[in-house]
């Protein structure tokens, strides 16, 4: 069985399109969003829409492929979800079907080329990070007290005043007193 499912990103966007599509390509059940951005992972309609797929050898029908969403990482995710389900997926502009080789080939790149997108993200900011701290920038949170700050708490804390006391004193936790302290 065929499951649709189309969204929209907006209120005032119309389904329309989508749902004529849907219709003709013999969509038995379709489950819509309104208003739900496709960066969105948590959407009602789609989650119905596969809770459908899932019931038995169905397949998942698109308009296109940005509709299901617009994160490719959350797309492979999505289609290895399905396949686990015994289930396929069709993306009806864009020419991706699962359910032939074809499409399962075209699927697969566009998961390789994802991987390797985020291994790059990876190594650039590994590699900005370690320029920074090469030029003596602070890599990471920002710090909880200045340099002032900090000999302040030395000075309370040597005056006999508890970590709570000074960090209520300081705006912050004993915690981050604590931490100060074994530095």
């Amino acid at each position: 069985m065929k499951i649709g499912y189309a969204r929209v990103s907006t209120d005032e966007q119309n389904l329309d399109l989508q749902l004529d599509a849907l219709n003709a390509a013999g969509c038995e059940k379709i489950f819509t969003n309104e208003g739900k951005s496709g960066i969105t992972k948590d959407r009602e309609g789609l989650s119905q829409a596969l809770s459908a797929v899932a019931e038995g050898n169905n397949i998942l029908v698109v308009w296109k492929l940005d509709r299901l969403g617009r994160s490719l990482g959350f797309l492979c995710e999505l289609i290895d979800k399905l396949k686990g389900q015994d289930a396929g997926f069709h993306s009806l502009t864009d020419g991706i079907d699962t359910t032939t080789t074809g499409g399962k080939l075209v699927f697969h790149i566009m998961g390789a080329l994802a991987e390797f997108e985020r291994d790059l993200i990876k190594e650039r900011t590994k590699a900005g990070m370690k320029a920074a701290k090469k030029r003596g920038k602070h890599v990471g949170r920002p710090k909880a007290l200045s340099n002032g700050q900090v000999q302040h708490m030395h000075e309370l804390l040597n005056g006999g005043k508890t970590q709570a006391e000074v960090g209520e004193l300081l705006g912050v936790s004993a915690n981050t007193i604590g931490r100060e302290i074994r530095k």
